[in-house]
């Protein structure tokens, strides 16, 4: 029975870009989307996005196949200062193949790990991506 969880490997390009996008000096909002490839069963960069808002990011993202996002954010808090936060999303939408699930599920870890972000989400509903749920999600790391 082949029900063993698959870990992908990131591929080392990405590796790469990653440990750039996280000592970048722009101010803006920017992300990194990436899938698996299946068939090489690596992670691998689908596209990036500079001056992007999660509203914009959500459009971009297929509907029921799951991604990765690191999502450097520009963060207003309440009292004024400013932060830049790299997010790190697991987008997993309702619908998604089993199978698929499961790999990009056991291959989470590993891309976080070689990303080294400590912000970590999880979606299951691309709606819930807004502003206000990552605002949220951030409330928790004060």
């Amino acid at each position: 029975m082949s029900s063993s969880l698959v870990v992908c490997e990131v591929d080392e390009s990405l590796k790469d870009k990653l440990k750039k996008f996280r000592f970048r000096k722009e101010t803006n909002n920017a992300a990194i989307l990436m899938k698996i490839d299946m068939e090489k069963q690596l992670v691998i960069l689908e596209e990036e996005y500079e001056d992007i808002s999660l509203d914009q990011l959500r459009d971009e993202l297929p509907e029921r196949q799951p991604r990765f996002i690191v999502y450097s954010y520009k963060y207003v808090h309440a009292d004024g200062r400013v932060s830049y936060p790299l997010c790190f999303i697991f987008s997993s939408p309702m619908g998604c193949k089993p199978e698929q699930q499961m790999m990009y599920a056991g291959s989470k870890n590993r891309l976080v790990q070689a990303a080294e972000l400590t912000k970590v989400f999880e979606t299951r509903n691309a709606d819930d991506l807004t502003e206000e749920w990552l605002k949220n999600q951030l409330s928790f790391f004060r």
